[in-house]
């Protein structure tokens, strides 16, 4: 017979040998920076502060090698890839705007005329994901927990807080032009919070206005950049490109000159910080999650180009700021207690201007000029006007009725159509969407087109632009492409459950939401197809 102290002692070793309940951060923060190329991480690490994305990659896990598996590659789509695990030919996002055949019109990814504005008397927050067809990984954690748990989304651009937050969001804030302050629409609710109220009322992009935007550092030490003044670089509102850019007299479209300067990404650290004051995030027993997203460095990047100071200084102060808001979390969360992830919708091209001038093949070409070209090469093969209805996203949509009225073969107006394009000095490959097997492509472009290709809202014929080429102006520069320059993003883990490392095989994109969803266990997004990428968890040291 056991005696009463041995029995429980072999209760108390059968209990230690049980698995321990599964803990979870008290909150998962998605952070997307809009347009950050992955050279970022290294390129100005010479003046990076060691809290900042120093501390990122000594004490996270860096997926060196991350790429996105779909073009066009423009910021719905990627935003929505992030947390989906999904590509536009499933989730339905193929652009930041596409062409309806079933409406005749543009549509832009997150409007909704059903909807109106909270916060506003503009129209800026007619918005909502009802374009989206794929569920997050946001919407499958609050199902996972019975919608205990809360989910906020807050970006400059509505598409960067909308689409991360998913359909069950509490709530998505974006900026208003109008207003100059953060919006959101009856989707989520009538009347703003509170704490967001208060928050708007404070006023603080006119605050950072009135500093004018002048470099972190003396100009002279910005090494890793261009002259400040170059004549392919975009203006401000009409001012000059060069430093300083000053805002304090700005009057005319003041709130759209804002998104373009760094205070873009302090304002929104701020708005962070007040949601998770004001929602209490963290708090509950259930997983929360705050989904960031940094627009201003693509508008800055679009307007002045990635190899140009003002993208330089931005990074400087983002990393600066960066390192504050990962202090604040330590305190207001727990450091280990949340999960961070950092990545971005999309990379960006060198100016093409600034590729010539160092002898890079490069150029750019109008999507007006292409469908004039067309058109006017197909009447005179065709005795037909207007066969091409519209170009969106490097694809060419046929005009169906002018095709049909004319009795024409739709695959030989196709083959003209592909013929011509490639006698411009811009296509290096056309082929026809409904055949693009037969494309002959190399195979991870050929992946890269398949996952783009949506055959309800797709067009009839696509174009694959030589490297450094795209639809675009005389300054600036622009995204969207295959190419490593667009494709190649960020992708480091940080914080709750994560051993320090790096990882060289190649992940992408997709991977992210199904790697969220194994370490949170709730199911992954109905349409991912990506894959958890298992060494964030059991991974070799960093490298000191």
């Amino acid at each position: 017979m056991i005696s009463r102290t041995r029995f429980i002692a072999l209760l108390l070793l059968f209990c230690c040998t049980l698995p321990a309940a599964a803990q979870k951060p008290k909150l998962v923060v998605g952070v997307v920076v809009d347009q950050m190329r992955w050279d970022y991480l290294y390129r100005y690490q010479d003046r990076y502060i060691a809290d900042g994305f120093k501390r990122l990659l000594r004490e996270g896990f860096s997926c060196e090698n991350t790429l996105i598996p779909y073009t066009p590659t423009y910021t719905a789509p990627g935003h929505t890839c992030v947390y989906t695990g999904s590509v536009p030919s499933l989730h339905g996002i193929v652009g930041n705007n596409w062409y309806s055949r079933e409406l005749g019109r543009s549509v832009y990814c997150t409007e909704d005329d059903s909807v109106q504005t909270v916060g506003s008397t503009s129209t800026a927050g007619k918005q909502s994901p009802r374009n989206m067809w794929a569920s997050t990984i946001t919407d499958e954690l609050r199902l996972a927990n019975n919608f205990t748990g809360k989910t906020i989304g807050i970006a400059l651009k509505d598409r960067g807080a909308i689409l991360p937050a998913g359909h069950t969001a509490n709530a998505a804030y974006w900026f208003d032009n109008a207003s100059g302050g953060f919006i959101t629409s009856t989707f989520y609710m009538q009347q703003l919070p509170q704490w967001v109220q208060q928050f708007n009322a404070r006023k603080l992009p006119d605050q950072y206005l009135k500093g004018n935007w002048k470099t972190l550092f003396p100009i002279n030490t910005y090494r890793q950049s261009t002259a400040d003044d170059k004549p392919y670089e975009g203006r401000l509102n009409g001012e000059d490109n060069a430093f300083d850019h000053i805002t304090e007299s700005l009057t005319n479209n003041r709130y759209d000159v804002f998104r373009h300067t760094p205070w873009g990404n302090s304002y929104t650290f701020e708005m962070a910080k007040a949601a998770i004051e004001g929602e209490q995030l963290g708090t509950g027993k259930a997983t929360d999650f705050l989904a960031l997203s940094f627009s201003s460095p693509d508008y800055i990047g679009h307007t002045f180009g990635p190899n140009s100071i003002e993208v330089e200084d931005t990074y400087l102060r983002f990393d600066r700021e960066f390192a504050t808001f990962l202090k604040y979390l330590d305190q207001k969360i727990g450091k280990g207690q949340y999960l961070l992830f950092l990545t971005a919708d999309h990379g960006v091209a060198h100016v093409p201007a600034f590729a010539q001038e160092h002898k890079i093949p490069g150029g750019v070409t109008t999507e007006r000029n292409l469908r004039q070209r067309l058109n006017d090469a197909l009447q005179q093969e065709f005795n037909t006007a207007n066969i091409v209805l519209t170009i969106y996203n490097d694809q060419v949509f046929l005009n169906n009725d002018a095709v049909a009225k004319a009795g024409l073969n739709r695959s030989a107006v196709k083959t003209s159509i592909i013929r011509e394009l490639l006698k411009t000095g811009a296509v290096s490959k056309a082929f026809d969407l409904e055949s693009i097997n037969a494309a002959n492509l190399p195979e991870k472009l050929h992946m890269m087109v398949v996952n783009g290709y949506n055959q309800r809202l797709s067009g009839d014929v696509q174009y694959i632009y030589k490297p450094q080429w795209f639809d675009g102006g005389t300054t600036g520069t622009t995204h969207g492409l295959w190419n490593p320059y667009d494709s190649h993003i960020p992708l480091v883990w940080f914080g709750w459950n994560i051993k320090p490392g790096k990882l060289n095989r190649e992940t992408y994109m997709t991977d992210i939401a199904p790697t969220l969803a194994a370490m949170l266990q709730v199911q992954m997004p109905n349409a991912n197809i990506g894959h958890v990428i298992t060494e964030i968890t059991s991974s070799q040291p960093a490298a000191k």
